[in-house]
């Protein structure tokens, strides 16, 4: 839950509380607005609501996918004892279901957008539909897989300087 804090005068103190932290909604305008974009330039350049709409919810749905994904799986990594700590495994099992009801919501809506665009046949009716929601999924597992990578190069050069000389301690020499 995130919390801006406004001072309106002397004591006196408003609190407004939204769901979600303030980065995660900047992140999810900056996926919108790339994919509004993507939209108005291919609307621009090639004078097809299809592929306008196709190429614009592609962006947003690999946009958010990446940052889903990536906050998915610093989540896994932190995730508590279940046994011990109920609350929090709630908490993190709550967040996750509704990352990924906006995944599902946001990859309906773009077959749906797609689906209603005036071009007909197999292709538009039946494959580009799908081309936003296989994206968002693709970039969902590219961010996991980024962020395990991170994870795994922190571990790799902990590692390395652990093992190197110059950590090891010096021998001393005791001439008496």
């Amino acid at each position: 839950m995130g919390r801006i804090v406004k001072t309106r005068g002397e004591g006196v103190t408003k609190y407004y509380w939204y769901p979600g932290e303030k980065a995660d909604w900047i992140k999810a305008a900056v996926a919108a607005g790339s994919g509004l974009v993507v939209l108005a330039l291919v609307a621009l350049l090639t004078h097809s609501g299809l592929w306008a709409s196709v190429l614009g919810t592609s962006v947003t749905a690999a946009v958010a996918g990446l940052n889903f994904g990536r906050r998915d799986a610093r989540a896994l990594r932190e995730f508590p004892d279940v046994a011990s700590v109920r609350k929090a495994a709630i908490v993190d099992t709550g967040r996750a279901m509704w990352r990924a009801m906006v995944k599902g919501c946001g990859a309906a809506g773009a077959a749906v957008l797609v689906a209603n665009m005036s071009a007909h046949g197999f292709v538009a009716d039946w494959v580009l539909p799908l081309v936003p929601a296989v994206v968002g999924a693709l970039a969902h597992q590219a961010g996991m897989t980024y962020e395990r990578w991170l994870e795994d190069a922190e571990t790799r050069k902990q590692a390395a300087e652990a093992a190197s000389p110059l950590h090891a301690a010096a021998p001393t020499s005791n001439a008496a």
